[in-house]
């Protein structure tokens, strides 16, 4: 639609979480995943040519920023549901079909940051790995019953693309006849272990890390230890984590895959985001 997009991010796991840091301007990177936090540096890098994006736990002093810097027109929270403070136009929220409601309660007894009936406010719902749950009805079924008639879309996880550490494609037949020992530091490893399974790798070994971990060489070399003893001819991650590993010394080739979200009707829910932009220009 030809605006100004700029992606408003808390960037977890970065080096000082109170500061601001300004990722991207969209036309370069402008901070190493250090200083931006592993998710924040992936965005930057996938939407070059995009949006911008800015890491700051304070979103509103952050929008209030790039709009007198940049002319922004069009803001994208990530991870923003309960960042009230910040007036919207649209509220997506995105469920985890095989972890909705987090152990059911509220951290930290549990991961929910508030109870369910706050889904009264989305205005529409995506629904994450559906492929990867035995009853996806009685999933949709439960949110229907909390959103008020809002629009839920179901989506899948997807393999974009497989490469070297070093960034050199890989194809899934070469990937295959190979022994892999898989590891990662995402919010669900089981669902990447299963994806890996699903695309046919064969898995000898798995090792799962904290959300946003920041890897050691000492570590790697007790991850890289017990692949062996297994008896994997190499490593497999996620692109997340890879952002962190290119100062570090890994005896064993390492692949990394790049998954990605494929919606259901996702022409209908570009047109939910189309709406409203045209609406709050009228």
């Amino acid at each position: 639609m030809g605006k100004r997009i700029c992606v408003l991010t808390r960037g977890y796991g970065r080096e000082n979480p109170k500061t601001q840091v300004l990722v991207s301007d969209e036309a370069q990177l402008l901070a190493r995943e250090r200083e931006a936090g592993d998710e924040a540096f992936l965005l930057g890098k996938n939407l070059l040519g995009v949006a911008a994006v800015i890491a700051n736990p304070n979103r509103v002093a952050a929008g209030k920023w790039a709009i007198e810097n940049w002319q922004t027109e069009v803001f994208v929270l990530d991870d923003g549901f309960q960042h009230l403070r910040l007036a919207r136009d649209l509220d997506i929220v995105t469920i985890d079909a095989t972890n909705p409601w987090g152990g059911g309660s509220l951290l930290p007894v549990g991961r929910l940051r508030e109870p369910r009936a706050g889904l009264s406010r989305a205005d529409c719902v995506v629904l994450t790995r559906m492929d990867q749950v035995d009853d996806p009805g009685a999933v949709r079924t439960e949110v229907e019953r909390l959103v008020n008639a809002a629009p839920i879309f179901s989506s899948r996880m997807v393999t974009a693309a497989i490469q070297r550490l070093d960034g050199e494609s890989v194809d899934n037949k070469s990937l295959r006849r190979e022994r892999l020992a898989a590891f990662c530091g995402v919010g669900n490893p089981a669902s990447f272990f299963s994806h890996l399974r699903r695309e046919g790798c064969a898995i000898v070994s798995t090792q799962a890390f904290a959300d946003h971990h920041q890897y050691t060489q000492s570590e790697l070399g007790v991850l890289i230890d017990k692949a062996m003893r297994h008896g994997a001819e190499a490593l497999i991650t996620t692109a997340k984590d890879a952002v962190k590993l290119a100062a570090l010394n890994l005896q064993l080739p390492c692949y990394v895959i790049d998954i990605q979200i494929s919606i259901d009707d996702d022409d209908r829910l570009a047109g939910i985001i189309r709406n409203a932009c045209q609406n709050r220009e009228q």
